[in-house]
């Protein structure tokens, strides 16, 4: 019986301790985001514009364009812009890379052979958790505007498309040649365990400065 009891002791340790990791991690996350609607709106005095469908292009002219050997690399996990969404009042840090370790940081750009910078002409994609940092996705609708701020440049891209697809769906992160935004998370957002879906917003980019 006191072998018992003692292992009882032991498993209620380990679930707390458990609770407790995923709570500190759930509240990391959600210090990367900034929730001031009227800030954010005020910030983005245009947030409401609708512009005409077919993308202003080319928003990055090829003189414009980065040279490859000029391309900045960073190490995974650092941070290196913020997108700001006004149409649900919320701000991001964004950091670079994908993977699990930055996506407990906030949201984390994809760094691939698909995708870019904003500072190059092609397809930036962006990920974050559907519990935490873009929990509000699904309040956004086409024409919003997303705010992505990276090395020292705005860039403001205008939402054209919003659809659900399968997790294994390889038709999102593809190559772009146009200036493209895409933001992506789990699906759906009350979703127990691991969400079979995913949710995306894609956007396109109609001024910069």
């Amino acid at each position: 019986m006191k072998i018992m009891r003692k292992l009882g002791y032991l498993f209620i340790m380990i679930g707390i301790a458990i609770l407790l990791s995923n709570g500190y991690a759930w509240w990391d996350q959600a210090q990367a985001v900034t929730y001031d609607p009227d800030k954010i709106q005020q910030q983005h005095e245009d947030w409401k514009e609708i512009t005409a469908k077919k993308t202003i292009n080319p928003i990055v002219s090829e003189k414009e364009t980065v040279k490859t050997e000029e391309i900045k690399t960073y190490q995974t996990g650092k941070h290196v812009g913020k997108l700001a969404i006004p149409r649900i009042g919320s701000a991001y840090d964004v950091y670079w890379g994908a993977d699990p370790n930055t996506l407990k940081k906030g949201v984390g750009m994809y760094e691939s052979k698909w995708t870019v910078s904003p500072n190059q002409k092609g397809h930036v994609v962006l990920s974050g958790h559907r519990d935490t940092v873009f929990r509000n996705l699904k309040d956004m609708n086409k024409g919003d505007h997303l705010y992505f701020t990276y090395e020292e440049t705005t860039y403001n891209y205008q939402v054209r498309k919003i659809w659900i697809t399968d997790k294994d769906d390889r038709s999102v992160i593809v190559k772009k040649s146009t200036p493209t935004l895409t933001l992506t998370t789990c699906y759906p957002f009350d979703y127990l365990g691991s969400a079979p879906d995913r949710y995306i917003i894609q956007a396109e980019l109609i001024s910069k400065e």
